[in-house]
């Protein structure tokens, strides 16, 4: 009976330790307790750690050695990964964890060294960014499985120093340090991609992954924009510098247009392609400078008139607004030129007296289609609306009297009994317009005096077309001008209406009388 306790005992003390193959002994976390029972198990005398067998320590590092130049040749592990991983912690938890860090940094540095010499052999501009690229995908892919064996000590010593980079961090610290900081190698990796940029920016389809693959490089080894961004914005100076000089020469406006709001698209499709996101804002603001903020005055000069006068150019105008609201000044210097377009061509209407006939007719048509520049093409743009106003308010007083003159007449025209042009809600869109261009008048007085004549000739002999309409006229202008200005006005309808009171009441007395003598 004692020797079955004996036994018992035995087995139950063998089942707390695990022996690995590596040499290394485990205290098993699992005890056996019986079902529904809680026991405290405490096993003496293992106050000390057990001792690591002969030459473990360098067993193992010469393990991981291989594993990891296994890594690096892309040849098969000869070790289990798990038992690797193992392997690791058990080096750490046994304090050789400096050692260990030191020990994996040279042999990944002594690999990226000898890198070198395969990227400094003579290859054309493509083959070597291909091999470049090539070079940082497997650099890439062997970093993070080497990692993965190394994880223990990434996420304890590591961690726990943070004076240390990470294992990651080492790596792209190692290919930075003796690869890209090479000055021949860094050289021809930018010298191609810019090459490649230029060739698809002139019209060529180029491997836009690879440049992407490799601006991501520069990017993570954080050499991005001393390294490359800098030219690149040189070079994209450069170019545009020189387009925007020639086209301006060889097209007319609205293909310049065109052409740049193209540019602008086909950088902005390269960022979202493979530059990164930083480079936009510079990249974009350069394009802007050099192809339009160059060229506003020319541009303006060379075509904005052109594009007015045409009555069916809404995109080509709306295009540029869009394009010069980009640039530092643009919009100041198109309402500018807008503003002087309108007084050059709505002077022209009011100063020429050959044309006094369809003047009226002309500024109402001038005005509806700067109205319609403004609301569909110009954005609705409050200043642009006001500058249109100051403009048509300065030209139609340049000739004194004459406009006011001549719009009391469009008035008597449009009024007047025979007038079957429009319907009732078509003429209150006319009396609406008229309004429009009677508040620019400054000679209000002489508009006056000649509405005053004509509206007493269309009253005394009844050519007046609708009393609604005359009406609706006096009240536009008693809103605009206030009462003291249709007082004389309102008091010519009354006179009318009480002197057809009058005659009603005449015939009607004359009728009666007539009956009375029969």
């Amino acid at each position: 009976m004692a020797e079955d306790i004996r036994q018992d005992k035995k087995a139950n003390f063998s089942a707390l330790t695990e022996h690995n193959n590596n040499g290394v002994t485990k205290i098993s976390g699992l005890a056996s307790n019986k079902t529904g029972a809680s026991k405290k198990l405490v096993i003496k005398n293992f106050k000390d750690r057990p001792k690591l067998a002969d030459n473990y320590t360098e067993d193992t590092w010469l393990k991981l050695r291989d594993a990891v130049g296994a890594i690096q040749n892309s040849t098969s592990i000869k070790y289990n990964l798990e038992e690797l991983y193992q392997a690791v912690e058990n080096l750490c938890s046994y304090k050789v964890s400096p050692t260990l860090y030191k020990q994996l940094r040279q042999v990944c540095e002594d690999h990226v060294q000898a890198q070198i010499h395969h990227l400094t052999e003579s290859l054309d501009s493509l083959s070597f960014l291909k091999r470049m690229n090539r070079c940082w995908q497997d650099h890439c892919r062997q970093t993070i499985m080497i990692r993965s064996i190394f994880l223990f000590l990434d996420r304890t010593y590591v961690l726990q120093n943070s004076l240390l980079p990470s294992i990651w961090d080492t790596g792209l610290e190692l290919f930075r340090n003796h690869i890209v900081s090479d000055g021949a190698v860094q050289k021809r990796t930018v010298d191609g991609i810019l090459e490649q940029i230029e060739r698809e920016r002139n019209g060529e389809t180029v491997d836009r992954s690879l440049l992407r693959s490799l601006l991501g490089m520069l990017s993570d080894l954080q050499v991005y924009k001393e390294s490359f961004e800098e030219r690149f914005l040189m070079e994209t100076n450069r170019l545009y510098a020189a387009e925007g000089q020639r086209l301006m020469q060889e097209r007319d406006v609205p293909e310049y247009l065109h052409h740049v709001a193209r540019r602008l698209e086909e950088e902005n499709d390269r960022v979202i392609s493979y530059l990164d996101q930083s480079t936009q804002k510079p990249l974009i603001s350069n394009v802007e400078k050099q192809l339009l903020g160059e060229h506003m005055t020319a541009i303006l000069q060379k075509g904005l008139s052109i594009l007015l006068d045409d009555g069916n150019r809404v995109m080509e105008l709306a295009l540029l607004y869009q394009l010069f609201s980009k640039v530092k000044g643009g919009l100041p210097t198109l309402l500018q030129h807008w503003r002087d377009y309108i007084k050059s061509f709505g002077g022209e209407i009011v100063g020429t007296p050959e044309k006094d006939k369809d003047m009226v007719q002309d500024l109402l048509d001038f005005k509806d289609k700067m109205d319609n520049v403004a609301q569909g093409c110009f954005n609705r743009n409050e200043s642009f609306i006001n500058a249109m106003k100051e403009a048509f308010e300065a030209f139609i007083n340049n000739r004194p009297n004459k406009p006011a003159e001549l719009i009391a007449k469009y008035v008597d025209c449009k009024l007047r009994a025979g007038n079957k042009e429009a319907t009732e809600e078509e003429m209150e869109r006319i009396l609406d317009k008229i309004m429009i261009i009677f508040r620019f008048i400054h000679g209000k007085d002489v508009f006056e005096a000649f509405y005053k004549k004509d509206l007493a000739k269309r009253l005394l002999v009844g050519k007046s077309a609708s009393v609604d309409a005359e009406k609706s006229m006096l009240s536009k202008l008693k809103h605009e001008c206030g009462a003291a200005f249709t007082s004389k006005l309102e008091g010519m309808f009354k006179d009318m209406e009480l002197s057809k009171d009058v005659m009603i009441q005449y015939k009607q007395v004359n009728t009666h009388s007539s009956i009375s003598l029969k």
